[in-house]
């Protein structure tokens, strides 16, 4: 099949989709402007240490979906890992998510399920039915003093905004519960890469007709190149800003390197602003397998992101939604060319829903070849 596909980025999306489409015969080119595969996914081994490394921050894969863990175990080898996270605020050390036991360190109390469920909401704001923003939510879901406690300040170093800016839908991820258990996610499948994101990536761009080219990207103007193209990239900088920038958040790294286990778990978020940083990520701990001697942490500050900068996550603030719109626009007007994955769709998107996605549309290209296919699978709408 003399077919020749394009793909901006050699992340999860494009990795994926290249992989799918090159076994049903097509030539795929991958192009990342990085030096390296695997996206914001990326990991290494530290030379010092011999640590994993997850160098754009901690990447834990968890999911419902039995057919993607099933797609990823069957590529790389995942280890049974739990997330369990810490919050230091006061100049304490809590659980996260709250639970039964965070709720009970902070009150000083020794409340049953059922008497820490009835306490939450005497603390909660009931008069607020349909909460809008992040600060809404949290006063109807848990109340004022564990709200300004663990997600106030955070909220406000992340994202660099008010939590009554933001949309209540960012807190509605996060569970509270009225037991012991610290599980930080809900899934029924979770685990760590034995030896890392990157042989993921490995794994799936290792074809025959698959064409890997770091240091560079595609454009509007290489899309006629090809006979479709697949851009996982910033949608807003394909159109090259013409309607403005969207906005993203940034995270900068300062490393720590100490002897031994310098905090006891994988991640304390700094909850109040006693620290700039939103959280320290000591990296030994996401391999609880290995043993090391050395240890090396990462403090994480996040600001907002410019055109030069590693977008990490979409804000989707209301000016957004009229930037938004314009792009949709103009990519529905264009041919040749599917927009793919977080940056290509403006949307927060978890591994395992990456990888769906990009399965159903590298399947849908696939199934369609003699139809046009569309500027957007997944409407970012």
């Amino acid at each position: 099949m003399n077919i020749s596909i394009g793909i901006a980025g050699a992340g999860l999306s494009g990795a994926v989709i290249a992989n799918e489409l090159a076994k049903n015969g097509y030539q795929v080119h991958v192009f990342d402007p990085r030096e390296h595969i695997g996206g914001n996914c990326f990991s290494y081994r530290d030379e010092p240490s011999g640590i994993m490394v997850h160098k754009y921050g901690p990447h834990i894969f968890h999911t419902n979906n039995k057919l993607v863990w099933d797609y990823v175990n069957n590529l790389i080898e995942l280890k049974p890992y739990i997330n369990r996270v810490k919050a230091h605020t006061n100049n304490e050390i809590f659980s996260l998510p709250i639970n039964l036991h965070t709720i009970n360190q902070f009150f000083k109390k020794q409340l049953s399920p059922s008497a820490a469920k009835k306490f939450i909401e005497q603390q909660s704001d009931s008069s607020i039915d349909i909460a809008i923003s992040f600060e809404e939510q949290a006063m109807k879901f848990i109340g004022r003093p564990l709200y300004e406690a663990f997600f106030k300040e955070y909220t406000l170093k992340q994202w660099g905004r008010s939590p009554s800016d933001l949309p209540a839908s960012i807190l509605q991820r996060l569970p509270v519960r009225f037991n012991y258990d610290d599980n930080y996610f809900n899934h029924q499948y979770q685990g760590m890469p034995k030896d890392g994101y990157t042989p993921l990536i490995e794994k799936l761009l290792n074809h025959k007709n698959i064409a890997v080219h770091l240091g560079s990207n595609i454009t509007r103007k290489d899309v006629l190149n090809y006979d479709h193209v697949f851009f996982s990239g910033k949608i807003d900088e394909y159109f090259e800003y013409q309607y403005g920038m969207l906005s993203y958040r940034t995270l900068d790294f300062i490393p720590i390197r100490d002897k031994g286990d310098y905090q006891g778990a994988a991640v304390i978020n700094y909850c109040d602003n006693s620290e700039r940083f939103t959280r320290i990520s000591e990296h030994k701990h996401f391999s609880p397998w290995e043993s090391h001697d050395d240890t090396i942490c990462f403090k994480e500050y996040s600001r907002e992101a410019d055109s030069t900068d590693i977008p990490y996550y979409p804000v989707r603030l209301v000016n957004d939604s009229d930037i938004l719109k314009n792009y949709i626009s103009l990519a529905e007007k264009e041919d040749g060319i599917t927009f793919v994955g977080r940056l290509g769709t403006y949307r927060y998107l978890d591994m395992d829903v990456t990888i769906e996605e990009a399965l159903n549309t590298a399947n849908h290209f696939i199934s369609n070849a003699n139809a046009k296919m569309p500027s957007f699978i997944y409407n970012p709408s």
